[in-house]
Formats: C-alpha cells, structure tokens, sequence
C-alpha cells in the first residue's frame, strides 16, 4: 500500500522548444506494483503547456486545480478544476495553462505506456 501526499514524490521538469513550464510526477506506478495503470500528476505553470503529440494508448485526466484548454482531435476546449477529460489513443492533444494560477492535473495510463 501506498499513501502519501503528492508533493513529496519529486517531481521531474520540463522546460524546452516544445513543453514550458511543466513539472510530472509518477505518484502510483511499476516501483509501487501497479500492474495496470500508472497515476501521473502534472503542474503546469501559468503561460506553459505540454507538447501537442499523440500515441497508441488512451488516457484519463481529472484536473484538480486552475484552469487551462485542452486540445484534441482538431477541437479547442476550455478546462478548470473538477473538469474530465477522456483522451482517445491515437488522438492528437495538447494541455495548456491560460489562467494565473498553476494548473495541476492527474492523468491515468495503461501500463504499457512510459510513465513519462
């Protein structure tokens, strides 16, 4: 078992041509036993955004707090705290952060996707 806050799992940043402001953490995963899924947390600061890319794996978002625009299959949607968001595999998506507050996030993956 495993219980612990997030913010004490370090977190690995990101800051370059294609992803701002980005900080991930693997809060459940492989390390932990996860056989299914890995639980990923991200915090993305005011202006910053993750790269628009797509893979052959769904995933799930719950965001947790602030607010931001997810982009997926061609279409631009506005998100805040306790939106969902299903993201097909195969999808083309990007999250970006347009509020002023950080915008963090938990995301679900199979466990045959990288964990970052």
């Amino acid at each position: 078992m495993k219980c612990v806050p997030y913010e004490s799992i370090e977190a690995t940043r990101f800051n370059n041509e294609k992803i701002q402001g980005v900080a991930a953490r693997v809060v459940i995963g492989k390390a932990d036993g996860a056989e299914n899924f890995c639980m990923r947390v991200f915090e993305i600061a005011p202006g910053g955004n993750t790269p628009k890319h797509a893979h052959d794996w769904e995933h799930e978002m719950f965001i947790h707090a602030g607010s931001g625009e997810v982009f997926v299959g061609g279409q631009q949607n506005s998100i805040c705290a306790g939106s969902v968001v299903f993201i097909p595999s195969g999808q083309e998506h990007q999250i970006r952060n347009v509020g002023s507050e950080p915008l963090v996030f938990v995301c679900l993956v199979p466990a045959k996707a990288p964990e970052l």
